[in-house]
């Protein structure tokens, strides 16, 4: 018997589920009376919403103390929000732009774990100039060059092998329409650009931002061309 994806389909698209969901990109785990305030609705009513959205696989409950804390499952569901997020940008009238019309969240802005925007794309693009990477059937491969240069940055690469995802993926960027990247990789670029206080996340949005200081170091580091 072939899996049922009205299933998914009907939970992704509750108007006021979407909303919950798309708070959760960001990659932090909400309360339910966060998520209630994001889609505007009631504390009982986010509580019926997270129950169907956990009991279908989308989300996971972690508990604190006497608090529960809601996630988006894993990357896989990050994945799918995002090109849901681009297909149905393409059903808006010409006129309008795709993405965000915030600049920010159009310059970088985090994607589940990862970096996107205009800067992630510019990233990607980077890395494929340098010969860090290829692109093989829609995918991103990372070469012996790219291994010695993410080797050199002090990238474990054997211990992203061995984790429960690609080691580096392209994810096509909901603003630019271009890919950025995901995967393990990405996320390691991303929370090492953290970790040195180069970038922070902002706390209510999913807008990265990077110190000018901390910005040219990025830059520098992975040879970015990128107008600042």
């Amino acid at each position: 018997m072939e899996p049922d994806i009205s299933l998914v389909a009907g939970l992704i698209g509750d108007k006021t589920r979407s909303r919950m969901l798309m708070a959760l990109m960001s990659g932090k785990a909400l309360t339910a009376t966060e998520l209630a305030c994001e889609a505007d609705i009631s504390a009982q009513t986010a509580s019926t919403h997270l129950s169907k959205l956990t009991e279908g696989g989308l989300l996971v409950v972690r508990k604190q103390g006497r608090h529960k804390y809601f996630q988006l499952r894993d990357h896989e569901v990050a994945e799918i929000l995002e090109k849901l997020l681009n297909i149905s940008s393409t059903q808006t009238q010409r006129s309008v732009g795709t993405g965000p019309a915030n600049p920010d969240l159009r310059k970088a802005r985090i994607c589940y774990d990862h970096l996107a925007g205009s800067l992630g794309v510019a990233l990607y693009d980077s890395l494929m100039a340098e010969g860090v990477i290829i692109e093989e059937s829609q995918s991103a491969e990372l070469t012996e060059t790219g291994r010695g240069f993410f080797s050199n940055l002090g990238v474990d690469i054997e211990g992203l092998k061995n984790a429960r995802r690609p080691l580096c993926k392209s994810c096509l960027d909901w603003s630019e329409r271009r890919n950025h990247m995901a995967g393990s990789l990405g996320q390691w670029i991303l929370e090492d650009a953290l970790s040195k206080n180069w970038a922070r996340r902002r706390l209510d949005s999913r807008v990265i931002d990077f110190s000018n200081a901390g910005l040219k170091k990025f830059l520098h580091n992975y040879r970015v061309l990128f107008e600042i």
